[in-house]
């Protein structure tokens, strides 16, 4: 399992020496963009609109917009030194809450804990002592640039550490429009309503669930696979046809009809006359 991340978890004067593997995965079918009237694969390029041209990475630096068309340049050293003295930090759990007191609409992404050299006995502390106080523990960790807060808690045998949103990151309900405040519900709509989610009630089992529509989109392309009903790609071809540049070399190096040809021709028709 690849490592996105090394560092060490902290509590109190327990050290951790941990890392980190993303516990989840994109599944979702990756589709091409093609050119219709070629079938060729549509590229996009970065271009600078004022001087109409295509830039490179190396053409491109950071910036922030403080105000309409002004900003602020960050070189890439300034970043990098603010990166590395934020990567430098350990994870400390700040302190330790009750998993329910968060709501889900905090969490952003999982990753697997595993212990690293030395830390087994550390790791398995941590994890025994948070299964047996149910709690878990609160941290901040640096990530991509980004800083996080995180959870971590036990997870069947393993820990698992749970990004979290900052709670100016999550909008305010406020801004959801039309939101009803308050509608008049008679007993027996209440009723119905209670007695149609006892019935759809049952213990939640992930293996149950299962994308319909990346199965029947997957079976499609199958089936088109094996009816041969594929297209092959026309690859952009630098290489300037040969021919063609026969054929244009001959045109341009074609001697034209000389002075005397022409006085030639001119006396034959004044004879004729």
């Amino acid at each position: 399992m690849h490592t996105v991340w090394k560092g060490s978890i902290s509590f109190g004067l327990v050290n951790i020496p941990v890392k980190l593997h993303a516990a989840t995965e994109d599944r979702d079918i990756k589709l091409r963009q093609l050119h219709k009237k070629c079938k060729t694969p549509i590229r996009y390029k970065k271009t600078c609109e004022h001087c109409n041209e295509e830039v490179t990475q190396e053409d491109i630096v950071m910036a922030y917009e403080y105000s309409p068309d002004k900003f602020i340049i960050l070189d890439d050293e300034e970043m990098e030194k603010l990166k590395k003295e934020q990567e430098g930090k350990a994870v400390d759990i700040i302190n330790f809450v009750k998993l329910e007191e968060i709501d889900p609409i905090y969490f952003d992404r999982s990753y697997y804990l595993s212990p690293g050299d030395g830390g087994a006995k550390a790791y398995a502390l941590l994890r025994q002592s948070l299964s047996d106080a149910k709690k878990i523990g609160l941290a901040k960790i640096m990530i991509r640039s980004k800083e996080k807060l995180a959870i971590i808690r036990p997870y069947n045998n393993t820990l698992i550490m749970e990004t979290i949103h900052f709670p100016d990151e999550v909008r305010s309900i406020e801004e959801v429009p039309n939101i009803p405040e308050t509608v008049d519900l008679s007993k027996k709509e209440l009723d119905t309503a209670t007695l149609l989610i006892d019935q759809l009630t049952e213990v939640f089992e992930p293996e149950k669930y299962t994308d319909d529509y990346r199965t029947a989109l997957m079976e499609l392309i199958q089936e088109k696979v094996a009816n041969e009903t594929g297209v092959e790609s026309k690859q952009a071809d630098n290489v300037v046809d040969l021919m063609k540049a026969l054929e244009e070399s001959i045109k341009k190096t074609k001697p034209k009809k000389t002075t005397s040809t022409r006085k030639k021709a001119d006396t034959a028709e004044r004879k004729k006359a």
